[in-house]
């Protein structure tokens, strides 16, 4: 199962205003599908649902990908950075503002960008539906709740025993590196990758290494082979990470 979320309920299209609503909306829409132990992928919002499934129905899912995202209760995270709540908070989303937020500031993750564009105008079928102005205000709120800090909601994650890879881009400006490490730290059995020279959507910019490592990580995980090990350059969460996230030195 793949999934983002932009602040409307996946099975009854109603607006939630939190990650447990958003959680809870996804458990009810594959309870509908009669969808059982998924392995989920969870992008940017998706990311923070996907914990929460993982944290209050742990055998409801299996496997976790947590995609430019950050743990709850981290510091820094409370809202958008000013530099992308600028190009976010626009009832007129355009081009640029995505290339912004979406990719770093070089020139060829700017053309990767654009590629990513192109790629989208050309599919014609299964196209995301818009975002709404009130689904974007929505998201922001869940976003803003997930983010007061809180070193308690930090401590949860050590819950979370699922094999999870945690993956951005080494110039994420909504979930930068230190971000996914920390996550990577929190979690008991996470293995993490930041993809160089792009921003949030590493994934779009990157990818068919980024469906690799998510096809490696899963096929390692299903057969066995080195238990939970690192694909080529995605890392384990290492002591030290773990360490840190702990607010504790190494």
């Amino acid at each position: 199962m793949v999934f983002d979320n932009a602040g409307v309920g996946l099975s009854t299209g109603r607006i939630c205003r939190s990650v447990r609503a958003l959680a809870a909306d996804t458990f009810a829409f594959l309870d509908a599908l009669g969808v059982r132990r998924p392995d989920v992928l969870g992008y940017s919002l998706g990311g923070r649902t996907a914990q929460e499934m993982a944290l209050v129905r742990p055998g409801a899912v299996r496997r976790l990908i947590l995609a430019a995202t950050a743990p709850r209760g981290a510091a820094g995270i409370h809202g958008y950075p000013d530099d992308v709540f600028a190009h976010a908070d626009l009832e007129d989303f355009g081009i640029q503002d995505y290339l912004c937020i979406f990719f770093n500031h070089t020139e060829t993750s700017q053309r990767s960008g654009l590629g990513s564009v192109g790629r989208y105008i050309e599919r014609e079928v299964d196209r995301d539906l818009p975002v709404t102005t009130a689904g974007r205000a929505a998201q922001y709120e869940a976003v803003a709740e997930w983010g007061v800090p809180d070193h308690r909601a930090l401590q949860r994650l050590a819950a979370v025993g699922h094999p999870v890879f945690v993956a951005g881009g080494d110039r994420g400006l909504v979930a930068p590196p230190r971000l996914l490490h920390l996550l990577a730290g929190l979690l008991p059995n996470a293995h993490v990758k930041v993809y160089p020279d792009s921003g949030h959507g590493f994934l779009f910019q990157h990818h068919r290494q980024f469906a690799r490592d998510v096809l490696n990580f899963l096929n390692r995980v299903f057969t066995g082979v080195e238990p939970y090990g690192p694909t080529a350059g995605v890392a384990p969460a290492t002591p030290d990470h773990r360490a840190a996230a702990a607010g504790r030195p190494s």
